[in-house]
């Protein structure tokens, strides 16, 4: 078999010009190997026939193959964030326009918070308080798509935060209703090819189902993100919640242009607990899985272990490994040949943000030395995700974009210093600066735009915001049937050849 086609690549080889010979040799290759593949007959009849189709037709398939290709890639800007606020709770008054840099108009904007609730024993095995989150969603959607009247549909607008006595409390479930409803419309958990495409592509899933989930051992909260959501909330609005939830103190939500949403499918949530006994949800992650078009997209909010004691690096290391072992998504589509990941690592495209808690591995004198000097270089030189990842002990393949900014933590509230002069601290409490709040990213199609901490002195924390373009296949029906009818607009050629060299 491998000499025959051998025998056949240095005849044609022989017949073709120069200048088409390599574009030719490839195409006919291919034809050859389908042709035997399914069983048709790769002799020398065969060649001749091949030989004999015209250039321009071959040029016509292989460029036509080619600019379906290139139209198919579309780069879209994601805006990422986290932030740890402390356990502080927002008030109407915080501005959060210039923190999502509202003026740049991204495509898509995700964003993690850590301690949205004091991490106090009530809120972590009891019942946890959504009013924060609540709270956090009203301001967010108030910066991106503007200030409207929530009253009419059962929502106290921002303004009455400040005033709990006079108000009714914001109901997170609610809350996440209104900003998701639009027209009645719904974002399917499966949203796989319809009838017509099922039949000429096998490799997609053609029977759906609600998801069938564990409930949620860390969260109250009726699990409602991974069934079917609607979408949008007014025609004024340019941005729809897409996804949304907190377990404890983590909460995430994603934000979409609401032209957007309908190209959303499989969106699935996970929760992996890692805090106290390695089971509380004081520590871990929330993960959010979904398809954009054709490419899946995972974006993961964690908060690691804490402290800065010499070997608690090594937690927060073995926080990642469980975190990347332990996460499952639940499996929507009753077809096995579901192409959409269960794992995180299985995504095309990953972005990880969260309060890592990796510190600087210097005295406490040494790196404030550095930071009064602000010897950036010198200190990150010491950052403890900077020296496990490049030992390879964790986020092995992850990128991270170059910090020019000074760290982000610890930091008292409303002050713009590390260390308040006069205050005697503890050495227990006291705190050595660190980039403990991070954003890395996997997968091929993604490009770094900016790397950046805001100066919202709101917490014990500055917040830190990345933006991306990330590479999405974009490919529409239409593409879809050209590219699945290109291999029989070569049978076709070939077989019409053919005919006309057996009959002639």
């Amino acid at each position: 078999m491998d000499n025959e086609f051998e025998d056949i690549q240095e005849e044609v080889s022989d017949k073709i010009p120069s200048s088409h010979q390599r574009r030719k040799q490839s195409f006919i290759w291919k034809v050859l190997t389908m042709k035997e593949r399914n069983g048709g007959t790769t002799g020398r009849a065969l060649v001749d026939s091949l030989d004999a189709i015209p250039d321009s037709s071959i040029e016509n398939c292989i460029s036509e193959s080619s600019m379906s290709s290139v139209e198919a890639i579309h780069n879209f800007r994601v805006f990422a964030a986290t932030w740890n606020v402390g356990g502080q709770c927002p008030n109407g008054n915080l501005d959060l326009s210039d923190f999502l840099q509202v003026r740049n108009e991204h495509d898509i904007y995700v964003l993690g918070f850590q301690e949205i609730v004091p991490l106090n024993a009530g809120n972590v095995l009891v019942l946890e308080d959504n009013e924060p989150a609540a709270k956090w969603l009203a301001l967010i959607n108030q910066s991106l798509n503007g200030s409207h009247d929530l009253s009419s549909k059962g929502v106290k607008s921002t303004a009455s935060f400040g005033s709990s006595l006079s108000f009714q409390k914001p109901s997170l479930k609610k809350i996440k209703k209104t900003f998701k409803k639009l027209n009645g419309r719904k974002l399917k958990s499966c949203n796989c090819v319809l009838e017509m495409e099922r039949k000429a592509s096998k490799d997609f899933c053609f029977r759906c189902q609600e998801p069938n989930l564990k409930p949620d051992d860390s969260s109250t909260e009726e699990d409602d993100d991974n069934i079917p959501i609607s979408v949008l909330a007014t025609s004024q609005m340019k941005y729809s919640l897409v996804a949304c939830k907190q377990m404890v103190g983590i909460f995430v939500c994603v934000w979409m242009r609401k032209e957007l949403v309908q190209y959303v499918g499989h969106l699935r949530i996970c929760c992996t607990s890692r805090g106290i006994m390695g089971c509380l949800g004081n520590k871990g992650c929330i993960s959010v899985s979904m398809s954009f078009y054709q490419t899946s997209i995972c974006f993961i909010c964690s908060h690691l272990a804490s402290g800065e004691k010499e070997g608690d690096e090594l937690r927060r290391n073995l926080d990642v490994i469980e975190i990347l072992k332990n996460t499952q998504f639940p499996r929507i589509c009753k077809t096995p040949q579901s192409r959409m990941p269960d794992k995180i690592l299985d995504h095309d495209r990953i972005i990880w943000f969260g309060d890592l808690n990796y510190r600087i591995s210097l005295s406490y004198d040494d790196a404030k030395r550095l930071v009064e000097k602000r010897d950036w270089p010198s200190l990150f030189d010491k950052d403890q995700l900077k020296m496990e990842r490049e030992a390879g002990r964790v986020f092995k393949g992850w990128k991270e974009g170059k910090i020019y900014f000074a760290p982000t933590y610890k930091y008292p509230i409303n002050s713009d210093t590390y260390y308040l002069e006069n205050v005697k601290v503890s050495r227990n409490k006291r705190r050595t600066p660190a980039w403990c709040d991070r954003i890395l990213w996997r997968g091929s199609g993604i490009q770094q735009l900016s790397y950046v901490r805001k100066e919202l002195k709101f917490s014990d924390h500055r917040p830190v915001c990345a933006t991306f373009f990330v590479q999405v296949d974009v490919l529409s029906k239409g593409q879809r049937k050209k590219n699945s009818t290109f291999n029989f607009h070569i049978q076709d050629l070939v077989q019409t050849n053919s005919r006309s060299l057996y009959y002639s």
